[in-house]
């Protein structure tokens, strides 16, 4: 054992590990997890959604293959008895929330959100009624709000606080606990009340049991005091009149059920969420909404479907629904497979027990802060800042599985969290970032006004995108989440990943360095090449993301290289086919005949060869207008469905192909400040994604190879490492001569009489890691991972240069602007 495990233990090995458990951590992992350790995988994303285990799953295959199980609206035996199991299955889930069965029912669901749904559509609303709701909630949570709004409920958030001016040390919880509310919400047509509220109206409040942004767990206390205290807990406040009334308790359990589960014998909690892929890892599309019985009478379901009524007639308005809680809002033959699955995923829990995988999983969470927190850069500024909330204890327990934090570089910067997540992937880490779909905690942690979120939204920001840092501030944070069978070893393979990747220290090594030495320049024959820069290669991409041809010479327009990236593959549902998405798309070969006016295409799939007339006019499909890269507009041409047939074929996805006609910018240069990245459109573009054209040197080229035998000869796999082609990262243009990484330093070129301005480096992604060797395409971490280590500037990994075509005179471009191999380059040339 080395001497940091020796430290944890000594500090959290009282919980760590399942010290009086069935199995020890090491044992699970073993035997249950084993797929984790054999592809080298760290998962860190446990509030998204758990692990299966692997003896969890056998269990279930074998419960299937063992047992019959019918549709339980049928009256057969193995109907009757897939009932029996469904009635056990829901017992069980009673009995994990400490809910007698005399005051609780259990109704499945599609998932934790259908559950949330179901709550929202159902309940009884008023124009007196009202939604209140922490800031720390779901999404999922949010939508409801627009059933409440739309019959003229008003709704609002609140911040648990403090109480500063009350509550002393005999003080009562409602004393001690304030709700801060924030501004009241009501749809434009909803008169606003004039006269006092009856009181008779029904409120809902709701609150996870633990935040998945910050790991904060809110007590069920809450739960008590809202039904008992909501007016004076409120006192004060504007919004006093809209909270008389009854109260109804909402608790979206979906992510604290795993180690915290509510004990509904306790804490008035009249609806609780459950989604069980977060539980238990499998199955996913299955989650339970836990329904106190008065609740559910209130509820006022307009639907019925099979499997929901007693009886109704076809020919006329009559329908009487079945009375049973559960029959009566479970649409439909409900998903008995997965429920039937349920119960292995429940034997696990409780073999652990919840207070055990609590302690297990609080251990890692404290390391893990403990360790963020104390990393410095060599000028002891600190690196990393951890969102958690500070709010009453009386209302809130620790955090739970979850740490959220961002990173700082020295000068007090912030690294984007796409940048954490990209060379997280590359170190085999798998975390989640952004908001995690938690937009109140996200502002509130983040700092972020209502001006900021317009202002992002404007600035082109939408949930799930890589805009991480606009106008200086970040738009959201990176999250790791622990599950039962996380281990030591990824907390501590997380934590070196971060201290090597982002915390600057004194005196970091040069060694490589030492690999950029001078060395004479060789051609292919092994002569001395001639001192100064040349045009090695040409390589024309007709079809984006599809294999191009090398040519001697070309022609050049206004859009680069002509015919490079004119053409695209577009899916049924509107997503351009690319490698990343469909790395098939890479046995797919297009040449072009200039002399005939023919695009000749390829693939193994297809016995014959695909020919496009280049003639504009020579295919009938029609023209029309699409949206890409967001600032830019093209006019392209559909082929016939032949066409469209023979690629969908040739790739293995169906799909549509289209060209280019022309294309409209709305803006001169399209410039992202806060990530420095940029899209040409000052020019011309076909369907390239940045510029017209890359180049990429082969002395760098060659470095990173001598980099990459380097870890290899450090690793002992000495002879076993693949060397890097030039053609893996899709260049157009190849040069030779002088130093490794000499184009960062270029700002223009001429090559032979043709003049062209660089826009930067090119931002290299995981495209480069796909291997194409005897027809089958492989992912791997190289060369990126490699690139990552020294190519990273604020958040880029780059490699390559992008440039721009500047025309001088357009009739001369006509004539006789051609690109030949060969041809000396002038770098900052005046």
């Amino acid at each position: 054992m080395d001497a940091d495990k020796a430290e944890f233990l000594k500090e959290f090995g009282s919980d760590y590990g399942y010290p009086n458990g069935p199995k020890s951590i090491d044992e699970i992992r073993a035997t249950e997890f084993n797929r984790l350790d054999q592809k080298g995988i760290v998962y860190l994303d446990h509030a998204g959604a758990t692990l299966y285990s692997e003896l969890q799953m056998e269990e279930i295959f074998k419960d299937f293959n063992s047992n019959i199980y019918a549709n339980p609206h049928s009256q057969s035996d193995s109907s009757s008895a897939t009932s029996d199991i469904i009635r056990e299955v829901r017992q069980q889930v009673l009995d994990y929330c400490n809910a007698s069965a005399k005051e609780y029912r259990c109704i499945f669901t599609s998932g934790a959100t259908a559950a949330l749904k179901l709550v929202g559509e159902a309940f009884p609303w008023s124009r007196e009624s009202c939604f209140m709701y922490t800031m720390e909630n779901h999404n999922s949570v949010l939508g409801i709000r627009e059933y409440a709004l739309s019959k003229g409920a008003a709704a609002f958030a609140v911040d648990v606080e403090d109480n500063v001016n009350g509550g002393g040390a005999s003080g009562g919880q409602e004393e001690r606990v304030k709700l801060s509310p924030h501004a009241t919400q009501r749809r434009n047509e909803a008169k606003i009340l004039e006269e006092e509220p009856s009181g008779n109206a029904y409120n809902l409040f709701a609150f996870p049991s633990e935040c998945n942004f910050s790991g904060l767990r809110f007590s069920l206390d809450l739960a008590n005091l809202i039904k008992e205290n909501s007016e004076r807990i409120l006192e004060g406040s504007p919004f006093g009149k809209y909270v008389r009334g009854h109260w109804i308790v909402l608790l979206d359990a979906a992510k604290g059920c795993t180690t915290c589960p509510p004990d509904l014998s306790k804490y008035a909690v009249d609806f609780v969420v459950i989604s069980f892929y977060k539980l238990f890892g499998y199955p996913t599309g299955l989650g339970a909404l836990v329904v106190q019985n008065d609740a559910a009478r209130l509820m006022k379901k307009t639907y019925f479907s099979g499997g929901t009524v007693a009886a109704s007639f076809a020919d006329m308005d009559f329908v009487r629904r079945r009375e049973g809680i559960e029959e009566h809002f479970e649409d439909g033959t409900i998903s008995f497979l997965s429920i039937a699955s349920i119960r292995h995923g429940f034997k696990i829990l409780n073999s652990l027990t919840p207070s055990m995988m609590s302690r297990h999983i609080a251990a890692l969470t404290m390391y893990v802060k403990k360790m963020l927190l104390g990393l410095r850069h060599e000028n002891e500024a600190n690196v990393c800042i951890i969102y958690e909330g500070h709010t009453s204890k009386l209302v809130c327990h620790e955090s739970g599985s979850i740490v959220s934090f961002n990173l700082k570089r020295p000068d007090g910067s912030w690294f984007g969290y796409s940048e954490v997540e990209k060379l997280a992937s590359l170190s085999g880490i798998q975390l989640r970032t952004g908001c995690f779909c938690n937009p109140g905690a996200c502002a509130k942690y983040l700092g972020l006004s209502h001006l900021d979120l317009l202002s992002n939204l404007e600035a082109g920001h939408v949930c799930w995108d890589d805009n991480d840092i606009i106008q200086g501030k970040l738009t959201g944070a990176v999250r790791v989440s622990f599950g039962y069978m996380s281990t030591y070893e990824d907390a501590k393979k997380f934590i070196d990943f971060i201290t090597s990747s982002f915390v600057s220290k004194p005196n970091k090594s040069e060694n490589w360095n030492m690999l950029r030495t001078k060395s004479i320049l060789l051609s292919n024959e092994g002569h001395e090449r001639k001192a100064g820069y040349y045009l090695k290669s040409i390589t024309v991409y007709p079809i984006k993301s599809c294999t191009g041809f090398s040519v001697e010479s070309w022609p050049l327009s206004s859009t680069g290289l002509q015919h490079d990236r004119e053409w695209l593959l577009k899916s049924l549902t509107g997503e351009i086919l690319t490698q990343k998405k469909v790395p098939d798309m890479c046995s797919v070969s297009a040449y072009i005949d200039l002399n005939k006016g023919i695009m000749f295409v390829e693939s193994p799939r297809c016995r014959e060869k695909m020919e496009i007339n280049l003639k504009a006019d020579s295919y009938p499909g029609g023209i029309e207008e699409i949206e890409l890269h967001a600032q830019s507009r093209y006019e392209v041409q559909y082929y016939e469905n032949d066409v469209d047939l023979w690629f969908s074929h040739a790739v293995g996805h169906p799909c549509s192909l289209l060209r280019c006609c022309s294309s409209k910018n709305y803006s001169s240069l399209k410039k992202d400040k806060s990530r420095n990245l940029c899209r040409d459109v000052e020019s011309r573009l076909n369907f390239a994604n940045e510029a017209q054209f890359l180049l990429i040197s082969e002395e760098s080229v060659s470095d990173l190879n001598n980099r990459l035998s380097l870890i290899d000869a450090q690793k002992g796999t000495r002879g076993t490492s693949v060397k890097i082609n030039p053609m893996r990262f899709r260049p157009n243009l190849v040069v030779y001569g002088g130093e490794p990484y000499a184009e960062d330093g270029w700002l223009n070129i001429k090559i032979g009489n043709k003049n062209f301005m660089s826009l930067g480096g090119c931002n290299r992604c995981q495209m480069i890691n796909l291997v194409h060797q005897a027809g089958l395409v492989q992912r791997s971490n190289e060369p990126l991972a490699t690139l990552a280590s020294y190519r990273r500037v604020k958040g880029k990994i780059l490699f390559g240069i992008l440039l721009r075509y500047e025309i001088q005179d357009k009739k001369g471009m006509q004539t006789g602007s051609w690109l030949r191999v060969g041809e000396e380059i002038h770098p900052n040339s005046e």
